[in-house]
């Protein structure tokens, strides 16, 4: 009977690439990123000086610029925005979106304003936004500012562990049978790459162990002959 004898180098080895194959297939429960859209936005005010009714009469109202800003960041104009106590909603899918992104749980200092180009620029509403404003198991978050502006976001990667898992049961219960034969195959593929890992492996070391014992058997042979 040949025994095998595997070193510590080697079994690490395979441990090592058989988990990271598995990882590759399974998401990660730590969230890296949370992108933010904006859902919708109504304004109840305006801030520009020329956007004021006095000017009127003399036929210098202009619409208000709307912009969405967090500090060091890229401002995001909101070119539908035209008028107050109007709604204006939105489908994600606007060239402007999304409007920020959370890469980890910090918050950052972002707010509502109007373009002014004689005064600095007008502030609706600027407040701490943070990932954990995203309360909801929808992920959707409402910021109002009584008399000036009404707001909601939209960041499923924001929500808490259990709220994701809230939602993600609903999403299954609605799913259809090819969402379900989808999760069977991608599990099936997990499986396999997994037997096809460690079957490398083992027949990798016993490939190495016959080169050896061929090497020793060879030598054997010339100290006989030599002998």
């Amino acid at each position: 009977m040949i025994g095998i004898r595997l070193d510590s180098g080697i079994g690490s080895t395979a441990s090592l690439l058989l988990l990271g194959s598995i990882l590759l297939f399974f998401p990660s429960g730590t969230v890296s990123s949370g992108i933010v859209t904006l859902k919708s936005i109504q304004i109840f005010t305006t801030h520009g000086l020329l956007s004021r009714p006095i000017f009127s009469s003399y036929g210098l109202v202009t619409a208000p610029t709307v912009y969405f800003n967090c500090q060091g960041e890229n401002k995001t104009n909101l070119p539908d925005v035209k008028k107050k106590n109007s709604l204006y909603t939105f489908k994600d899918e606007e060239s402007w979106q999304p409007v920020t992104e959370f890469l980890n749980k910090k918050c950052k200092r972002c707010g509502f304003y109007e373009k002014n180009i004689i005064m600095s620029d007008g502030v609706f509403d600027e407040w701490e936004f943070c990932p954990s404003d995203f309360k909801a198991s929808d992920g959707v978050y409402v910021r109002l500012k009584d008399k000036e502006v009404s707001a909601t976001f939209y960041c499923p990667e924001c929500v808490p562990r259990h709220g994701r898992d809230v939602v993600a049961r609903n999403h299954t219960l609605r799913s259809d049978n090819g969402g379900t034969k989808g999760n069977r195959m991608r599990v099936t593929s997990v499986i396999f790459i997994a037997v096809l890992a460690s079957n490398g492996f083992i027949i990798g070391v016993l490939y190495r162990y016959w080169l050896r014992k061929k090497s020793m058997q060879a030598r054997s042979g010339r100290r006989h002959r030599l002998s």
